[in-house]
């Protein structure tokens, strides 16, 4: 007797043992994101290999479900629904974060951080502050642009240059301290630094007599980096040799725990 074959209906179970059309419905939705939050159908179509009204049908569910809203050109865009989960998602992974930060609070002894890239911003998710009366302070939820710190460095390490100086382009280079790099060629010379040595500085940049050290979270489900923060004076050469190896291997930890699932 003759099987059915599961490739045939967005409702048959995939390989992986999850539901076909929902790997489908985020699959797509994830390639909006990766085009910039704006796509045609076409171009869903060339880059997933799924035939048009199979993409069709999945995007006017999505449209449906406020996930996806279709424009006046036609196209489809990334709809205002998904800011909740975003907002929602990025708290819990400021939770899980927190007890590698507090790891690296007790072996470093300065203030831990991690922050996401969101849009052309910063946005600091989780903080465990040092316990040295001399400390550093950033707020959860605060925004700052890329070019001045750590954390924006190792962020965009990575990128392409063209798409490092669009968003250059987008937010400017404001000073914030006479030691901020405010030209593109600058940024981009520090990132090849970055590259190079496997985390990032920030050196007086942020703010004066501040130093920070930062690296990125290996294939973490969003752009993330962790870093650690401190008095220049506490924070030396001396020091940068003994800190980067505990953020480098903090970070691959926190990387592992966010690939880990859980059993169905």
């Amino acid at each position: 007797m003759p099987t059915s074959s599961a490739s045939t209906t967005d409702s048959a179970k995939s390989t992986t043992g999850g539901v076909q059309s929902l790997e489908r419905a985020f699959d797509l939705l994830e390639r909006m994101a990766d085009a910039g939050g704006e796509v045609g159908l076409s171009e869903l179509s060339a880059s997933s290999g799924l035939p048009l009204p199979t993409i069709h049908r999945l995007m006017r569910t999505l449209v449906a479900c406020g996930y996806v809203r279709q424009q006046p050109n036609r196209r489809y865009a990334l709809g205002p629904r998904l800011i909740r989960l975003g907002e929602s998602a990025s708290r819990l992974l400021g939770t899980w974060a927190r007890p590698f930060l507090a790891r690296l609070v007790e072996e470093t002894g300065e203030t831990a951080n991690m922050a996401l890239l969101d849009g052309d911003e910063i946005v600091y998710v989780a903080q465990v502050p040092s316990k040295h009366s001399m400390r550093m302070f950033t707020e959860v939820g605060r925004r700052v642009l890329p070019h001045s710190t750590g954390v924006g460095k190792a962020l965009l390490a990575n990128v392409p240059d063209a798409e490092v100086r669009a968003l250059l382009s987008r937010t400017g280079m404001p000073a914030a301290t006479e030691k901020t790099i405010t030209t593109p060629e600058g940024f981009l010379a520090a990132l090849a630094d970055v590259r190079q040595l496997g985390y990032a500085v920030d050196d007086n940049e942020q703010e004066i007599g501040v130093r920070c050290l930062a690296v990125s979270v290996p294939d973490s489900p969003t752009a993330a980096a962790i870093s650690i923060s401190g008095p220049a004076g506490r924070v030396t050469e001396a020091a940068t040799d003994k800190i980067v190896p505990v953020l480098q291997q903090v970070a691959g930890e926190l990387s592992e725990a966010l690939a880990s699932q859980n059993p169905a």
